[in-house]
Order: structure tokens, then sequence, then C-alpha cells
């Protein structure tokens, strides 16, 4: 959340936002609420004050009536603090001003298209069409076991996933590696390596909603009687790593990486996608969290997206890096990136990557301090963003390597995880 003498300071700057991200708030009546809040508080604490003294002259007449006075008062502040702090929870963070202002997802900006759409001489298939001819994967039996939109995947398919757990943990926990990353992006920023997590991935409807990411509920897996929700990505088990914490300023970055199974009901896209395995009620991802302070964090995101855009481009995937527009950008965001890789059976890129800053709003509901050399403390600045989205990035992989005998080509880093296979073609 956002601190309150920011949003009285910044009323009309902010009122544009929560505008442009299309949230239903007025400022001009929460501030008119904060000053209710603030006056009623001075009143009670002149009260208690007043109290106080006619306790210490022994004037117990009135300091009886006082204490049935301030009773009514603080009922008065409750209600009205309970209605501020909604409010207050619900006012969406600033945006950075190279983000572009939109009030739709047409509005984002490619910043730049890179590398070359694959061209074929013959009738291209889509994934699943691929991985049946293959025997590689079953839909079907899933549907049984499980229901709508499960699968099984086996084999060489199945092995390209893992493949691709273990050289992108390589990559993010290799310092030379990240030592190249930063020289070729021309950064100035720590080459420390990422530490790997192994999260919870039920996490409390109480942490869930510090994070904005209780609901909407319909779309969630939530174990009612546990008070507990099965997470959608990694970052709602890695943000709060450190809640209620404070992180001592030569400890920074903290810079987290973990591979989780995700879970959403994908309530509100009946009829999408339902081929395949573009868009399922359990995926898996391999997701990024770093932890920075407010000088730092435009060079740790620039690191963030560079370190995305290895990871694509180093499987051979054409991909176009977006810069999300605000009504496109989530609430708590204050800058957000995208990077949609293409997808040759549906011509088009589609969203396999996201990085997103939170300057110190997350770290505030989480209540996640970082104390300076000079022993002052102050909020820490957030970065989350996927390193892998697993099923989305194996579907580029498949579709673009696609060969006319239905076989797969492996890309070069990846031969080395795949036990120096180089060919997925279908067994004998």
């Amino acid at each position: 959340m956002l601190d309150i003498q920011d949003i009285r300071d910044r009323k009309d700057e902010l009122q544009k936002v929560i505008d442009f991200k299309n949230k239903h708030i007025n400022l001009q009546d929460f501030l008119q609420l904060d000053e209710q809040r603030r006056s009623l508080q001075k009143e009670i604490d002149d009260l208690k004050h007043e109290q106080k003294t006619a306790w210490k002259q022994k004037d117990f007449e009135k300091a009886s009536s006082l204490k049935k006075i301030i009773q009514d008062k603080q009922e008065q502040f409750t209600t009205i603090k309970k209605e501020f702090d909604e409010i207050h929870w619900s006012i969406p963070n600033f945006v950075d001003k190279s983000v572009p202002r939109g009030k739709s997802e047409d509005e984002n900006e490619i910043i730049k298209t890179v590398g070359k759409i694959p061209e074929f001489d013959f009738d291209v298939k889509d994934h699943q069409t691929l991985w049946e001819d293959l025997n590689m994967i079953d839909k079907e039996q899933a549907s049984k076991v499980s229901g709508s939109r499960f699968f099984y995947l086996f084999g060489d398919i199945a092995s390209l996933q893992y493949a691709l757990l273990h050289y992108c943990f390589s990559v993010l926990t290799n310092q030379s590696t990240l030592q190249d990353i930063i020289k070729k992006n021309n950064l100035t920023i720590s080459d420390k390596p990422f530490t790997v997590v192994v999260p919870p991935s039920i996490v409390s409807f109480d942490t869930m909603d510090k994070m904005w990411r209780l609901h909407p509920k319909e779309d969630r897996y939530c174990l009612e009687e546990d008070n507990q929700v099965l997470i959608w990505s990694a970052e709602h088990s890695l943000w709060p790593i450190q809640m209620n914490q404070t992180i001592q300023e030569q400890a920074l970055p903290i810079r987290y990486v973990a591979y989780t199974s995700s879970y959403r009901r994908e309530a509100w896209t009946y009829g999408k996608d339902t081929r395949g395995i573009l868009r399922t009620h359990e995926f898996h991802k391999i997701e990024m969290e770093t932890f920075c302070t407010a000088e730092t964090w435009i060079e740790e995101q620039n690191f963030i997206v560079a370190i995305q855009e290895h990871l694509v481009a180093s499987l051979w995937l054409p991909y176009q890096l977006l810069n999300k527009c605000t009504w496109d950008v989530w609430a708590m965001n204050f800058r957000w990136f995208d990077i949609n890789t293409y997808m040759p059976w549906q011509h088009a890129y589609r969203e396999t990557h996201t990085s997103d800053y939170m300057s110190d709003y997350q770290a505030r509901r989480l209540n996640i301090k970082v104390e300076r050399k000079d022993w002052t403390k102050e909020y820490a600045h957030m970065n989350d963003a996927t390193a892998y989205a697993m099923w989305r990035i194996l579907i580029a992989i498949i579709e673009n390597n696609q060969q006319k005998d239905g076989s797969i080509r492996i890309p070069d880093v990846l031969i080395p995880f795949m036990w120096g296979k180089k060919i997925i073609q279908k067994s004998a």
C-alpha cells in the first residue's frame, strides 16, 4: 500500500493513475475520511489528557463523565478507521513516468521485436498434434483422472521440461553467466547469483490478502476449512519470505528463484485456448523474486528483463518485449514489462514472461524493511518476474522447432540436459 503522506501530497497525480488503472476510488472522499480520522484521534487524545488531569486533581465526577465521552468517540473512531483502512489498502500504486498512459491493452508499447519468424515448407502443426503423433501426451486419460484442462506428458517431452529447469538454474546461479548478461546490456548492478528456494504451495488467506492476491476467490483453489489457498505462482510464497523482517542493507540485493506447481481455475476463460496446454488448471513456473533499495530498482528490473531475454533468445525463439500501459499494469505494480514469444500455429506472439516492479508497495503491506548503514529504516523495493512459464515455453520450443517428419529439434543449450539428444522423435 501507499504511504498516506504520499497520497496527501500527490493526490491529483494519483487520481489520474487510479482512473487509468480502472479503479473506482474517489481520493477526495478518502482524504475527507482521513481528516475525520485524524481530527477524531486528536479529540480522543485531548480528552484522555483532560481525564488524566482530572484523576490527578481527584475530580472523580469529571473523570467518570469523560470516560463515557471517550468510549463514544473511540467507537466512532473504530468505525471510521475501518472504512479508512479498507479504502487505503485498495488504492493502487503510482506508475513510473516511462509507463505508457492508455486505457486498453492495444496501447501497450512494443519496445522491440527480436529473432526471425521461422518459415516452413510444410503445413505447421500445433503442439498437441505433434505430441499426439509422438505418443507423448494423454489428455483423455487425464480428464478421467482429474477433469478437463489436465494432461499427462511422457518421454522426451517430459524430459525437455526438466531440461529447461536445469538449464534455467544453471544460468541464474552462475555468477560468470550473470556477469556476461550485465556486460552485454551495459548495466551497473550487482552480479550476485540467485538462491534456489523450495517454497510452500499453500499460503494462508491472511498472507494472500496482504499481497492483494486472494481475490477473485472464484479463480482460486481455496481450502476454506483451513483458511488457505493454493498458489497460482511461486511469487505468492516468495514475496512473504521476508515478511515482518528487517533486512540489513549490506545483504541486498536478495535474489530468489523457485520452481513450483501453480493452480488457477481459469474461471473467466471459458472456451478460450481449449486445445493444447496453453491454458490449464495446473501449470509449472520458475519465478524470480528480488529485494533491493529505492536507488537500485531501475537497474535491478532492467537486469531481470535482460535475464529473461537471454533465457528466451538462447532457445532460438522469436519474441517481442512490451512496456505495458497503465490500463494493463496491475494495481500494485509501478512498472511492468512482458515478453511475448512467437507461436507458429497461432501465427501470433503470446505472453510467456512478465516482469513487475512494485516499488515499496508490497513491502509496506508485508512489513519488509531495510536497515540502512546509518541505522535508519525504510521499506524494501521488490521485483517479481517469470524465468520460464514451463508449458508456454514448451509450446514455443515445440512449434518453432518442428520438422517435416514430425520430429522436434532440441535447442543447443538444452542438449547437455537431454543426455546429448538433439532430436525428439517417435520411439520405434
